[in-house]
């Protein structure tokens, strides 16, 4: 300590203030050389802390040339050169500076050399407009005109063979390659601007989406069944089957005219026609006995029967007519379906329109819903990206909604989610509510944060295919939506095997992308069930949703020709049942929706026929399930589950009587 001097106290903090400062340097420019192929715009602070970083690894190349050309020198030149080109004259000039105060305090340059850098580099910069030849051209330039001004005549500074290969360098660079840099001059705020950016394009959504809401709409119109194909009453239907089979006969009458019982037939009008569609419709195809029968009710009988030759002159017109007959009806049967089908189609096309209309009109409602949300809080979006700047926590964008719950999503400048916990507590201190990581909804450098839930969910599963078959035809479901509910749902194909699991895969597959896209859950199903139908095959699938709330804690239960839930507190056991058909049976499903609050300790289960119909000592099938619920003691969700499934299987004396599922939630509350 005796030899410690004044000198070495000094010595020591400027040495330690130098450490800072490149610490600094180096912690705010590494990200452009980290990012620099991403789409991104930096602040000129971290590109000019990008240049000063890398000429001081350039200076590190020392007095190294090759064929006489300073590498240090040509690299340094190149770097101005690209950042007067890219960003014009501020940044050419402030990298021009920067680099030449690094050459000179590292190779103890004249200060000469240090000015014709920056003034090389302002007039490349003016000249960038020009493209690449005017920014060599300014380069060049202005080490002519400093070098004038310095010593009165045109020896360079800079020398022009290192300028020429650094120009070189230039040229190859791809017009492709980008330094975005902020905007700083004139429109500058103190947070980023991408809020009302945001803002802007949302509105512009939004009306795109109206407008195409509306296109879609027109477009369903289109398909709307005209009134001859409209749904028919049985007597209008039967009346329009004759109408059709009558056009039929006609035409298959021509040829005919010597026919004995041409004239008969071919009045439609009269009661012979009549009751011989009548004889179709009942018995599907006419025979000899029946065609006599009618023409002798009618008063008008066939006699010669008992001369041989008249005798085979009339059996050979009434074949003839019988042929004609039967034939008109089949093909006037097929137009029929095809016709009554084809308006179905319509009409199925006009509801999915209708539907898909009716769903991105509710989506931009939504978005000007969400502008409206996002312009309430843009005091607390300040104060939370100052206190996370503050923690050295960078956003990019940041969207604050509030639909009974918080819902926030943040983007990173990076992808690194090591300060989680420092991003809940500011986000929970601001909006003054316990706000948690969302991590199902993130993604990379986007971030999903909503409100705590009140309960929380344990879930079981349990499921097992029909004897002998290699697939179930159930399909089950458990998602988290983007407003934070869970959608947990079953459904059942009708039969077992893969087209029943074809089915079943489809109704949930489209119910989750609909619902994921922001479709109303009414509009999403009757979708489905549209769908099903036109397929033109006996495709059915049973729908058994429940929409779970656990920030308000209440379950939405929709059901479409599914079995009936129980729900279990204690020792009670409450039955919801519904009676709707399976999706892809008729048109306009008639869903049935029922509401039903969660309680501390509830137990739901849902499951697919297979269980219920297991169990034959029950007229009321679905008893037996509620009497087992009741006496069993424990609470793990799939205990409950496998401790069903396997007494369904037991019932059937250990082997799968149906393709069987069962789903078991259990609700706790949070605290």
């Amino acid at each position: 300590m005796t030899g410690f001097t004044l000198y070495d106290v000094l010595y020591t903090l400027s040495f330690a203030m130098i450490a800072v400062v490149f610490y600094k340097i180096f912690v705010n420019s590494i990200v452009v050389l980290q990012d620099f192929t991403k789409n991104k715009v930096f602040s000129i602070e971290e590109v000019l802390g990008a240049s000063l970083m890398l000429a001081i690894a350039i200076t590190c190349f020392g007095n190294l040339s090759i064929f006489g050309f300073s590498i240090r020198n040509v690299l340094s030149i190149l770097i101005v050169l690209i950042l007067g080109w890219k960003n014009g004259i501020l940044v050419g000039t402030t990298a021009g500076v920067t680099i030449g105060v690094t050459l000179g305090v590292i190779t103890s340059a004249d200060p000469m050399t240090v000015a014709a850098y920056a003034i090389s580099g302002m007039i490349a910069g003016i000249l960038n407009k020009f493209g690449k030849i005017g920014v060599i051209v300014g380069f060049c330039l202005g080490n002519i005109v400093l070098a004038y001004v310095s010593n009165g005549y045109t020896v360079e500074l800079i020398h022009f063979k290192e300028i020429l290969v650094a120009s070189i360098g230039l040229l190859a660079v791809p017009k492709s390659v980008k330094i975005n840099i902020e905007e700083f001059i004139g429109n500058s705020k103190l947070f980023p601007v991408f809020p009302s950016r945001a803002l802007n394009n949302s509105k512009e959504m939004a009306t795109k989406l109206n407008n195409v809401s509306e296109t879609i709409g027109q477009m369903a119109q289109s398909y709307k069944a005209q009134d001859d194909l409209k749904e028919l009453k049985e007597d209008e239907e039967k009346a329009k089957n004759k109408e059709i089979f009558v056009v039929e006969l006609l035409d298959n009458l021509e040829g005919y005219e010597e026919n004995m019982l041409y004239d008969d037939i071919s009045d439609v009008d009269g009661k012979i026609v009549d009751k011989i569609f009548n004889t179709l419709l009942d018995k599907q195809k006419i025979e000899r006995q029946d065609l006599l029968l009618i023409f002798q009710e009618c008063n008008s009988y066939i006699v010669g029967f008992d001369d041989t030759q008249i005798s085979s002159f009339l059996e050979e017109n009434i074949t003839q007519m019988l042929r004609v007959i039967n034939m008109s009806y089949k093909i006037s049967k097929s137009n029929f379906v095809w016709m009554k089908r084809l308006a179905e189609n319509k009409k199925n096309m006009e509801v999915q329109l209708n539907g898909v209309s009716k769903a991105i009109s509710n989506l931009a409602q939504d978005i000007e819903k969400d502008i409206t949300e996002e312009e309430k809080f843009e005091v607390q979006k300040r104060k939370i990206i100052e206190l996370l700047k503050q923690k050295e926590i960078l956003l990019q964008e940041i969207s604050i909604k509030r639909k009974d719950r918080y819902l926030v999503e943040i983007y990173l400048e990076n992808e690194s989610i090591q300060n989680i916990d420092v991003i809940e507590k500011i986000l929970s201190d601001i909006l003054e509510e316990k706000i948690v990581y969302n991590e199902e909804a993130s993604l990379g450098n986007r971030l999903n944060f909503l409100s705590e839930d009140k309960f929380v969910m344990a879930i079981g599963m349990s499921e097992t295919s029909k004897d002998k078959t290699d697939t179930s035809g159930d399909s089950m479901l458990n998602i988290r939506l983007k407003d934070g509910k869970y959608l947990v749902a079953l459904s059942d194909g009708m039969g077992s095997g893969k087209d029943a699991k074809e089915s079943s895969n489809q109704a949930l597959k489209m119910l989750e992308n609909l619902l994921l896209s922001g479709f109303d859950k009414n509009a999403s199903i009757e979708l489905i069930n549209t769908s099903l139908i036109n397929k033109n095959e006996e495709v059915f699938a049973t729908l058994d949703i429940a929409i779970i709330d656990l920030y308000n804690g209440t379950i939405e239960f929709i059901k479409s020709g599914a079995c009936p839930t129980y729900i279990k507190n204690d020792k009670k056991v409450q039955i919801l049942k519904a009676n709707s058909l399976p999706a892809g049976i008729i048109n306009h499903n008639n869903l049935q929706i029922m509401d039903r609050d969660i309680e501390n300790g509830d137990i739901m289960l849902i499951c697919s026929d297979g269980i219920l119909d297991s169990n034959i000592e029950y007229r009321n099938k679905e008893l037996w399930v509620r009497y087992m619920l009741e006496d069993i003691e424990t609470t793990n969700t799939k205990k409950i589950a496998d401790l069903i499934l396997n007494e369904a299987i037991d019932n059937n004396f250990g082997m799968p009587k149906d393709d069987m599922s069962v789903i078991v939630c259990k609700f706790l509350s949070n605290g």
